[in-house]
């Protein structure tokens, strides 16, 4: 019952504030306000603030509401865990090969690092040719 004076009082009032900006020749505003004063009167009218009140006090529905979050945690989770999972499958998903039980298993950077010569045991040269970045460090002095 308070629920639909208080809402009452607000939709009189801003009916008010439409009256005295339409009195200032601001209609369109006038109309917009009085548009935003009619929202609470009319759903007063329609049952929902009764609804919405028995649903606020209600704890089962409160309890429904921390299930729903819960199982929308869980699945957020979920898809968090499978996407970060993804990004670390070798080959889109596919099956990684089998190790022999006495070799160790190949790291993923190992084509990375330059292999050492096994004549001398020092790290090869770098494949890359840097001649043109060489030529642009002259160039300005470097």
């Amino acid at each position: 019952m308070l629920a639909e004076t208080i809402c009452s009082a607000v939709s009189a009032a801003g009916l008010g504030l439409a009256a005295v900006t339409a009195y200032r020749k601001r209609f369109r505003t006038a109309a917009r306000i009085a548009a935003y004063a009619l929202v609470p009167l009319g759903l007063v009218l329609t049952g929902v603030v009764e609804w919405v009140s028995g649903t606020v006090f209600n704890p089962a529905v409160w309890a429904g509401f921390g299930l729903l979050a819960l199982a929308w945690l869980l699945l957020a989770a979920t898809r968090v865990v499978e996407r970060r999972n993804a990004g670390r499958r070798v080959g889109g998903g596919a099956a990684q090969p089998a190790v022999a039980p006495g070799a160790s298993a190949p790291s993923l950077d190992a084509g990375a690092r330059p292999r050492p010569d096994t004549r001398t045991g020092a790290p090869a040269a770098p494949a890359e040719d840097f001649s043109d970045i060489e030529a642009i460090l002259k160039k300005h002095g470097i």
